[in-house]
Protein backbone atom coordinates (compact mmCIF):
# COMPACT_ATOMS: atom_id res chain seq x y z
CA UNK A 1 0.00 0.00 0.00
CA UNK A 2 0.80 3.36 -1.14
CA UNK A 3 1.99 6.38 0.79
CA UNK A 4 0.23 9.88 1.84
CA UNK A 5 1.17 13.04 1.45
CA UNK A 6 1.46 13.60 5.33
CA UNK A 7 2.81 10.05 5.98
CA UNK A 8 5.83 10.50 3.35
CA UNK A 9 6.53 13.89 4.97
CA UNK A 10 6.34 12.12 8.71
CA UNK A 11 8.53 9.46 7.56
CA UNK A 12 11.33 11.58 5.62
CA UNK A 13 11.85 13.50 9.42
CA UNK A 14 11.95 10.32 10.88
CA UNK A 15 14.21 8.77 9.48
CA UNK A 16 12.12 5.87 8.27
CA UNK A 17 10.93 4.76 4.56
CA UNK A 18 7.78 4.27 5.38
CA UNK A 19 4.84 4.62 8.10
CA UNK A 20 1.96 3.34 8.85
CA UNK A 21 -1.40 5.01 10.77
CA UNK A 22 -1.14 4.56 14.71
CA UNK A 23 2.61 4.27 14.68
CA UNK A 24 4.61 6.05 17.10
CA UNK A 25 7.67 8.09 15.70
CA UNK A 26 9.91 10.78 16.90
CA UNK A 27 10.42 13.46 13.92
CA UNK A 28 12.91 16.32 13.81
CA UNK A 29 11.25 19.81 12.92
CA UNK A 30 11.82 22.49 10.62
CA UNK A 31 10.10 24.83 12.82
CA UNK A 32 8.60 25.09 16.53
CA UNK A 33 6.08 27.98 17.57
CA UNK A 34 5.13 29.75 20.06
CA UNK A 35 2.85 33.25 20.70
CA UNK A 36 2.40 35.74 23.42
CA UNK A 37 -0.05 32.99 25.28
CA UNK A 38 1.38 30.07 25.27
CA UNK A 39 5.58 30.52 24.78
CA UNK A 40 5.66 32.14 28.42
CA UNK A 41 4.70 28.59 29.66
CA UNK A 42 6.97 26.96 27.42
CA UNK A 43 9.65 28.97 28.98
CA UNK A 44 8.52 28.29 32.48
CA UNK A 45 8.76 24.40 31.69
CA UNK A 46 12.32 24.92 29.58
CA UNK A 47 13.98 26.67 32.49
CA UNK A 48 12.28 24.32 35.33
CA UNK A 49 14.03 21.10 33.39
CA UNK A 50 17.20 23.04 33.11
CA UNK A 51 17.94 23.80 29.61
CA UNK A 52 20.43 26.36 28.60
CA UNK A 53 20.18 25.96 25.02
CA UNK A 54 17.62 25.92 22.13
CA UNK A 55 18.59 23.40 19.59
CA UNK A 56 18.67 26.46 16.68
CA UNK A 57 18.05 29.74 17.08
CA UNK A 58 16.65 29.65 13.64
CA UNK A 59 13.71 27.30 13.67
CA UNK A 60 12.24 28.68 16.59
CA UNK A 61 9.30 31.54 15.87
CA UNK A 62 8.11 33.36 18.38
CA UNK A 63 5.36 35.95 17.58
CA UNK A 64 3.44 38.24 20.04
CA UNK A 65 -0.25 38.64 18.33
CA UNK A 66 -3.20 36.88 20.94
CA UNK A 67 -2.85 40.16 23.92
CA UNK A 68 -0.78 42.70 21.51
CA UNK A 69 -0.55 45.48 21.82
CA UNK A 70 -0.90 44.52 25.61
CA UNK A 71 -4.32 44.78 26.88
CA UNK A 72 -3.13 44.74 30.61
CA UNK A 73 -0.15 43.97 33.06
CA UNK A 74 -0.38 40.15 32.78
CA UNK A 75 -0.46 40.48 29.04
CA UNK A 76 2.58 42.84 29.01
CA UNK A 77 4.69 40.60 31.49
CA UNK A 78 3.91 37.44 29.34
CA UNK A 79 5.24 39.37 26.37
CA UNK A 80 7.86 40.26 28.44
CA UNK A 81 9.34 37.16 29.26
CA UNK A 82 9.23 35.84 25.41
CA UNK A 83 11.38 39.02 24.41
CA UNK A 84 13.34 38.07 27.41
CA UNK A 85 14.28 34.65 26.07
CA UNK A 86 14.61 35.64 22.32
CA UNK A 87 16.92 37.92 23.39
CA UNK A 88 19.04 35.38 25.46
CA UNK A 89 18.66 32.70 22.89
CA UNK A 90 19.28 35.52 20.07
CA UNK A 91 15.68 33.61 18.63
CA UNK A 92 16.15 35.08 14.54
CA UNK A 93 12.05 34.84 14.22
CA UNK A 94 10.68 37.01 17.31
CA UNK A 95 8.04 38.80 16.03
CA UNK A 96 6.72 41.84 17.99
CA UNK A 97 4.39 45.00 17.93
CA UNK A 98 5.49 47.00 14.85
CA UNK A 99 6.70 43.97 12.87
CA UNK A 100 4.37 41.18 13.38
CA UNK A 101 1.17 40.35 12.37
CA UNK A 102 -1.46 36.82 13.04
CA UNK A 103 1.18 34.42 13.51
CA UNK A 104 -0.39 31.53 10.72
CA UNK A 105 -0.76 34.31 8.27
CA UNK A 106 2.38 35.65 8.79
CA UNK A 107 5.23 32.81 8.69
CA UNK A 108 3.87 31.89 5.17
CA UNK A 109 4.00 35.39 4.22
CA UNK A 110 7.88 35.85 5.25
CA UNK A 111 8.72 32.06 3.52
CA UNK A 112 9.49 30.59 7.37
CA UNK A 113 7.70 27.50 6.57
CA UNK A 114 7.41 25.96 3.76
CA UNK A 115 6.62 22.58 1.31
CA UNK A 116 7.74 19.47 3.21
CA UNK A 117 8.17 20.87 6.57
CA UNK A 118 7.95 19.57 10.01
CA UNK A 119 6.42 22.34 12.20
CA UNK A 120 4.85 22.00 15.78
CA UNK A 121 3.22 25.31 16.81
CA UNK A 122 2.01 25.39 20.65
CA UNK A 123 -1.41 27.08 18.72
CA UNK A 124 -4.06 25.04 17.48
CA UNK A 125 -4.53 26.45 14.36
CA UNK A 126 -0.90 25.76 13.11
CA UNK A 127 -2.70 23.18 10.75
CA UNK A 128 -2.44 26.34 8.51
CA UNK A 129 1.00 25.68 6.87
CA UNK A 130 -0.69 22.94 5.37
CA UNK A 131 -1.62 24.65 2.78
CA UNK A 132 1.81 24.98 1.43
CA UNK A 133 2.19 20.79 1.28
CA UNK A 134 3.64 21.12 5.07
CA UNK A 135 3.13 18.38 7.87
CA UNK A 136 2.03 21.26 10.53
CA UNK A 137 -0.05 20.60 13.61
CA UNK A 138 -0.90 22.08 16.98
CA UNK A 139 0.43 21.18 20.63
CA UNK A 140 0.71 22.00 24.27
CA UNK A 141 3.32 24.42 25.49
CA UNK A 142 4.95 21.58 27.08
CA UNK A 143 5.58 19.82 23.63
CA UNK A 144 7.20 23.41 22.29
CA UNK A 145 9.47 23.18 25.62
CA UNK A 146 10.76 19.90 24.17
CA UNK A 147 10.98 20.91 20.56
CA UNK A 148 12.73 24.22 21.40
CA UNK A 149 15.61 22.24 23.19
CA UNK A 150 15.68 18.95 21.24
CA UNK A 151 14.47 20.17 17.71
CA UNK A 152 12.02 16.63 17.91
CA UNK A 153 8.78 15.44 18.50
CA UNK A 154 6.39 12.11 18.81
CA UNK A 155 3.82 11.71 16.58
CA UNK A 156 1.25 9.36 16.18
CA UNK A 157 0.64 8.80 12.54
CA UNK A 158 -2.53 9.88 11.42
CA UNK A 159 -5.08 7.92 9.00
CA UNK A 160 -5.82 9.99 6.55
CA UNK A 161 -9.42 11.53 4.56
CA UNK A 162 -9.20 12.67 0.95
CA UNK A 163 -11.36 15.37 -0.44
CA UNK A 164 -11.23 15.55 -4.20
CA UNK A 165 -11.51 19.24 -5.40
CA UNK A 166 -13.32 20.20 -8.83
CA UNK A 167 -14.88 22.84 -10.22
CA UNK A 168 -14.90 26.50 -9.98
CA UNK A 169 -16.29 28.74 -7.11
CA UNK A 170 -18.75 31.04 -7.68
CA UNK A 171 -18.55 34.73 -7.71
CA UNK A 172 -18.36 36.05 -3.91
CA UNK A 173 -17.53 32.32 -2.75
CA UNK A 174 -14.51 31.74 -0.64
CA UNK A 175 -12.55 29.37 0.68
CA UNK A 176 -13.93 30.31 3.97
CA UNK A 177 -16.98 28.62 2.26
CA UNK A 178 -15.43 25.64 1.13
CA UNK A 179 -14.20 24.97 4.35
CA UNK A 180 -17.42 25.56 6.56
CA UNK A 181 -19.50 23.35 3.88
CA UNK A 182 -16.70 20.75 4.89
CA UNK A 183 -16.83 20.71 8.91
CA UNK A 184 -20.72 21.06 7.98
CA UNK A 185 -20.88 17.67 6.27
CA UNK A 186 -18.40 16.02 8.17
CA UNK A 187 -18.78 17.10 11.97
CA UNK A 188 -16.61 18.73 14.48
CA UNK A 189 -15.02 15.38 15.16
CA UNK A 190 -15.61 13.78 11.56
CA UNK A 191 -11.90 14.26 10.67
CA UNK A 192 -10.92 13.30 14.76
CA UNK A 193 -6.73 12.84 14.69
CA UNK A 194 -6.95 12.07 10.79
CA UNK A 195 -5.25 14.05 8.19
CA UNK A 196 -7.23 15.85 5.89
CA UNK A 197 -5.92 15.40 2.41
CA UNK A 198 -6.95 18.17 -0.69
CA UNK A 199 -6.13 17.44 -3.99
CA UNK A 200 -7.68 17.27 -7.45
CA UNK A 201 -7.79 19.66 -10.56
CA UNK A 202 -10.02 22.00 -8.78
CA UNK A 203 -7.17 23.38 -6.86
CA UNK A 204 -5.82 25.12 -9.96
CA UNK A 205 -9.21 27.11 -8.96
CA UNK A 206 -8.36 27.81 -4.89
CA UNK A 207 -6.23 30.97 -4.32
CA UNK A 208 -3.43 30.32 -1.95
CA UNK A 209 -5.38 32.85 0.52
CA UNK A 210 -8.32 30.19 0.17
CA UNK A 211 -5.94 27.08 0.74
CA UNK A 212 -4.74 28.73 4.06
CA UNK A 213 -8.12 29.59 5.19
CA UNK A 214 -9.49 26.31 4.89
CA UNK A 215 -6.20 24.60 6.09
CA UNK A 216 -6.34 26.94 9.35
CA UNK A 217 -10.08 25.24 9.84
CA UNK A 218 -9.22 21.88 9.50
CA UNK A 219 -8.44 21.45 13.25
CA UNK A 220 -12.58 22.36 13.44
CA UNK A 221 -13.27 19.11 12.07
CA UNK A 222 -11.30 17.34 14.53
CA UNK A 223 -8.28 16.98 12.54
CA UNK A 224 -4.36 16.21 13.07
CA UNK A 225 -3.83 18.23 10.26
CA UNK A 226 -5.24 19.50 6.67
CA UNK A 227 -2.41 19.51 3.82
CA UNK A 228 -3.14 20.47 0.03
CA UNK A 229 -1.04 18.97 -3.09
CA UNK A 230 1.65 21.46 -4.46
CA UNK A 231 0.91 22.45 -7.46
CA UNK A 232 1.94 25.80 -9.66
CA UNK A 233 -0.07 28.12 -7.52
CA UNK A 234 2.06 26.75 -4.06
CA UNK A 235 5.06 27.11 -5.95
CA UNK A 236 4.35 30.86 -7.25
CA UNK A 237 3.33 31.85 -3.70
CA UNK A 238 6.68 30.91 -2.66
CA UNK A 239 9.43 31.93 -5.27
CA UNK A 240 10.34 35.07 -3.41
CA UNK A 241 9.71 34.13 -0.41
CA UNK A 242 11.24 31.18 1.10
CA UNK A 243 14.76 31.30 0.15
CA UNK A 244 16.05 27.82 0.86
CA UNK A 245 15.45 24.17 -1.02
CA UNK A 246 12.12 22.42 0.00
CA UNK A 247 10.78 19.30 -0.76
CA UNK A 248 7.60 17.89 -2.71
CA UNK A 249 5.72 15.27 -1.17
CA UNK A 250 2.85 13.58 -3.44
CA UNK A 251 1.03 10.98 -2.49
CA UNK A 252 0.94 7.60 -3.75
CA UNK A 253 -1.78 6.40 -6.74
CA UNK A 254 -2.49 3.80 -4.13
CA UNK A 255 -2.14 5.73 -0.68
CA UNK A 256 -4.89 4.03 1.33
CA UNK A 257 -7.72 6.70 2.72
CA UNK A 258 -10.76 5.94 5.20
CA UNK A 259 -12.69 8.33 3.11
CA UNK A 260 -12.43 10.25 -0.06
CA UNK A 261 -14.71 13.02 -0.45
CA UNK A 262 -15.92 14.36 -3.92
CA UNK A 263 -15.93 18.31 -3.46
CA UNK A 264 -17.27 20.26 -6.76
CA UNK A 265 -16.73 24.28 -6.28
CA UNK A 266 -19.14 25.50 -8.60
CA UNK A 267 -21.72 23.94 -5.59
CA UNK A 268 -20.73 26.26 -2.65
CA UNK A 269 -22.87 28.11 -1.92
CA UNK A 270 -22.45 31.49 0.97
CA UNK A 271 -22.03 29.38 4.29
CA UNK A 272 -22.55 30.70 7.36
CA UNK A 273 -21.92 28.30 10.67
CA UNK A 274 -24.56 29.37 13.12
CA UNK A 275 -23.68 29.01 17.27
CA UNK A 276 -22.13 27.21 18.77
CA UNK A 277 -20.58 25.25 16.77
CA UNK A 278 -18.40 25.35 13.51
CA UNK A 279 -20.44 22.05 12.08
CA UNK A 280 -23.56 23.76 12.76
CA UNK A 281 -24.06 25.44 8.96
CA UNK A 282 -25.97 26.66 6.81
CA UNK A 283 -26.64 28.69 3.33
CA UNK A 284 -28.54 31.52 2.47
CA UNK A 285 -31.83 29.92 2.11
CA UNK A 286 -32.28 28.94 5.57
CA UNK A 287 -30.39 32.02 7.63
CA UNK A 288 -33.85 33.56 8.18
CA UNK A 289 -33.88 37.04 9.53
CA UNK A 290 -30.91 37.19 12.05
CA UNK A 291 -30.13 40.97 12.96
CA UNK A 292 -26.20 41.82 14.33
CA UNK A 293 -24.45 44.01 16.55
CA UNK A 294 -21.22 43.67 15.55
CA UNK A 295 -18.45 42.64 12.46
CA UNK A 296 -14.87 41.04 12.52
CA UNK A 297 -13.07 41.13 9.32
CA UNK A 298 -9.66 39.45 10.18
CA UNK A 299 -7.65 36.82 11.84
CA UNK A 300 -5.80 33.82 11.01
CA UNK A 301 -8.25 32.75 9.16
CA UNK A 302 -9.18 35.85 6.89
CA UNK A 303 -7.35 38.71 7.23
CA UNK A 304 -5.08 38.19 4.27
CA UNK A 305 -4.99 40.61 1.33
CA UNK A 306 -7.79 38.96 -0.82
CA UNK A 307 -9.87 38.64 2.26
CA UNK A 308 -9.44 42.54 2.49
CA UNK A 309 -9.92 43.25 -1.67
CA UNK A 310 -13.46 41.13 -0.80
CA UNK A 311 -14.32 43.09 2.23
CA UNK A 312 -13.02 46.32 0.50
CA UNK A 313 -15.08 45.67 -2.83
CA UNK A 314 -18.61 45.13 -1.26
CA UNK A 315 -17.89 47.98 1.48
CA UNK A 316 -16.88 50.40 -1.24
CA UNK A 317 -19.20 53.12 -1.89
CA UNK A 318 -21.58 51.74 1.11
CA UNK A 319 -22.34 52.48 4.94
CA UNK A 320 -22.55 49.97 7.74
CA UNK A 321 -25.83 49.75 9.11
CA UNK A 322 -26.83 52.00 12.18
CA UNK A 323 -26.02 50.51 15.38
CA UNK A 324 -23.64 47.97 13.66
CA UNK A 325 -19.86 47.81 14.76
CA UNK A 326 -17.78 47.34 12.33
CA UNK A 327 -13.72 46.02 13.69
CA UNK A 328 -10.78 45.15 10.34
CA UNK A 329 -7.90 43.47 11.13
CA UNK A 330 -5.12 43.05 8.24
CA UNK A 331 -3.42 40.27 9.40
CA UNK A 332 0.11 41.30 8.91
CA UNK A 333 1.79 44.35 8.93
CA UNK A 334 2.61 43.57 5.51
CA UNK A 335 -1.08 43.45 4.31
CA UNK A 336 -1.88 46.40 5.99
CA UNK A 337 0.46 48.35 4.26
CA UNK A 338 -0.73 47.07 1.02
CA UNK A 339 -4.54 47.68 2.10
CA UNK A 340 -2.95 51.49 2.23
CA UNK A 341 -1.65 51.65 -1.00
CA UNK A 342 -4.88 50.25 -2.52
CA UNK A 343 -6.74 53.08 -1.40
CA UNK A 344 -9.19 49.99 0.62
CA UNK A 345 -8.13 51.76 4.16
CA UNK A 346 -10.28 54.98 3.08
CA UNK A 347 -12.98 52.41 1.69
CA UNK A 348 -13.32 51.07 5.01
CA UNK A 349 -12.82 53.96 7.35
CA UNK A 350 -15.72 56.12 5.32
CA UNK A 351 -18.19 52.71 5.53
CA UNK A 352 -17.75 53.65 9.24
CA UNK A 353 -15.29 50.66 10.18
CA UNK A 354 -12.70 50.35 12.70
CA UNK A 355 -9.40 49.49 11.59
CA UNK A 356 -7.08 47.87 14.02
CA UNK A 357 -3.26 46.83 14.01
CA UNK A 358 -3.03 43.48 13.07
CA UNK A 359 -4.34 40.99 16.28
CA UNK A 360 -5.83 38.05 17.35
CA UNK A 361 -8.11 40.32 19.61
CA UNK A 362 -11.71 40.03 19.29
CA UNK A 363 -11.46 36.25 17.94
CA UNK A 364 -10.50 34.41 21.51
CA UNK A 365 -12.51 37.10 23.48
CA UNK A 366 -9.21 39.06 24.03
CA UNK A 367 -9.56 42.77 23.08
CA UNK A 368 -10.85 44.55 20.71
CA UNK A 369 -14.26 43.85 20.16
CA UNK A 370 -15.84 41.94 22.97
CA UNK A 371 -19.62 40.66 22.66
CA UNK A 372 -21.78 42.14 25.98
CA UNK A 373 -24.68 39.61 26.80
CA UNK A 374 -27.15 39.09 23.80
CA UNK A 375 -25.03 40.63 21.24
CA UNK A 376 -24.24 38.49 17.91
CA UNK A 377 -21.29 38.96 15.34
CA UNK A 378 -20.91 37.96 12.46
CA UNK A 379 -16.90 37.03 12.15
CA UNK A 380 -14.72 35.70 9.77
CA UNK A 381 -12.90 33.94 12.63
CA UNK A 382 -12.97 30.21 13.17
CA UNK A 383 -14.34 29.03 16.70
CA UNK A 384 -18.24 30.22 17.59
CA UNK A 385 -17.86 28.27 21.15
CA UNK A 386 -20.10 29.53 23.63
CA UNK A 387 -18.18 32.68 25.09
CA UNK A 388 -15.65 32.69 22.47
CA UNK A 389 -16.09 36.03 21.63
CA UNK A 390 -17.12 37.60 25.13
CA UNK A 391 -20.48 37.07 27.21
CA UNK A 392 -21.55 33.41 27.57
CA UNK A 393 -25.04 34.34 26.01
CA UNK A 394 -23.31 36.42 23.13
CA UNK A 395 -23.73 34.70 19.62
CA UNK A 396 -20.91 34.70 17.08
CA UNK A 397 -21.46 33.57 13.45
CA UNK A 398 -18.61 32.25 11.78
CA UNK A 399 -18.90 33.53 8.05
CA UNK A 400 -16.62 34.59 4.91
CA UNK A 401 -15.75 38.67 4.66
CA UNK A 402 -18.03 39.03 1.45
CA UNK A 403 -21.06 37.70 3.57
CA UNK A 404 -19.30 39.28 6.59
CA UNK A 405 -18.87 42.68 4.82
CA UNK A 406 -22.13 42.24 3.38
CA UNK A 407 -23.96 41.50 6.73
CA UNK A 408 -22.15 45.25 8.33
CA UNK A 409 -23.84 46.85 5.47
CA UNK A 410 -27.59 45.86 5.66
CA UNK A 411 -27.26 44.76 10.31
CA UNK A 412 -28.39 40.97 9.34
CA UNK A 413 -26.80 38.18 8.10
CA UNK A 414 -27.12 38.33 4.37
CA UNK A 415 -25.58 37.60 0.95
CA UNK A 416 -23.16 39.65 -0.90
CA UNK A 417 -25.60 39.23 -4.35
CA UNK A 418 -28.33 41.57 -2.19
CA UNK A 419 -26.27 44.49 -1.99
CA UNK A 420 -24.45 44.66 -4.95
Amino acid sequence: MGQTMTQKILAAHAGLDKVTAGQLIKCKLDMVLGNDVTTPVAINEFEKAGFTSVFSKDKISMVMDHFTPNKDIKSAENSLKCRSFAGKYDITHYYDVGDMGIEHALLPEKGIVASGDCVIGADSHTCTYGALGAFSTGVGSTDMCAGMATGEAWFKVPSALKFNITGKLPEYVMGKDVILHIIGMIGVDGALYKSMEFSGEGLKNLSMDDRLSMANMAIEAGAKNGIFAVDEVTKAYQQGRVSREYTVYEADPDAEYEEVYDIDLSEIKPTVSFPHLPENTRTADNWGDVKIDQVVIGSCTNGRLEDMEMAARILARKHIAKGVRCIVIPATQSVYLECCKRGWMETFINAGCAVSTPTCGPCLGGHMGILAKGERAVATTNRNFVGRMGHPESEVYLASPAVAAASAVTGKISEPSEIM
